[in-house]
């Protein structure tokens, strides 16, 4: 496949602190996800590619969390601390947020779902996402299969996911998933070296 370019779009996915090491929720070694994350954000920025950084944003009685018979510990409630991106992350200002599971008795772990997102790429003329973020066995691998469903291109950017692996070899398993139905597996360094990336 091609070096970024014109209908590319970057999605940074919940790179969050609850998600990092130390939070409500935290993806063990997801911090490893920032550094590739910052080089590809850094680079997408120089070309004038939209960027989208995408977040939990839960009310405070979500459905996802353990009080509500959910599978989760509280995290990531709109307006806290624990909902912020990391401080480590480079966020330009022409990064758009696009914030999701923001019912009580929605849970959505793709990026699309209740978003707009879709709709908002396909006006932009986008017909290929590059993901990385947290976690691969929940939010990329959901926004990954919805972007797939939908006609478009999915890059997944290895070296910059993480899993929370509730069961041993869930985020490898999400990862097969994805390259089984369509999508191409690469590292940051792999995708910008291409002919043409600049």
């Amino acid at each position: 496949m091609q070096a970024p370019g014109p209908g590319d779009a970057l999605i940074v996915v919940d790179v969050q602190a609850d998600f990092l090491p130390g939070g409500a929720l935290g993806v063990p070694h997801g911090d490893v996800v920032v550094a590739p994350l910052n080089r590809l954000i850094d680079a997408w920025s120089a070309r004038g590619l939209p960027l989208y950084l995408t977040r939990d944003w839960h009310p405070p009685d979500h459905c996802s969390f353990a009080a509500q018979g959910g599978p989760w510990p509280v995290h990531c409630v709109a307006g806290t601390p624990g909902a912020e991106f990391s401080r480590a992350l480079h966020i330009p200002s022409s990064a758009k947020v696009v914030s999701k599971a923001v019912r009580a008795d929605e849970e959505a772990y793709s990026v699309f779902k209740g978003t707009g997102l879709l709709h908002e790429l396909r006006t932009a003329g986008v017909t290929r996402i590059v993901v990385g973020g947290l976690a691969t066995d929940y939010c990329v691998r959901y926004s990954g299969a919805d972007a797939l469903a939908a006609g478009l291109d999915v890059v997944v950017l290895q070296d910059a996911v993480c899993a929370v692996d509730v069961h041993p070899g869930d985020g490898d398993r999400a990862l097969r998933e994805l390259a089984a139905a369509g999508a191409e597996l690469v590292t940051c360094e792999q995708f910008l070296a291409r002919p043409g990336s600049g």
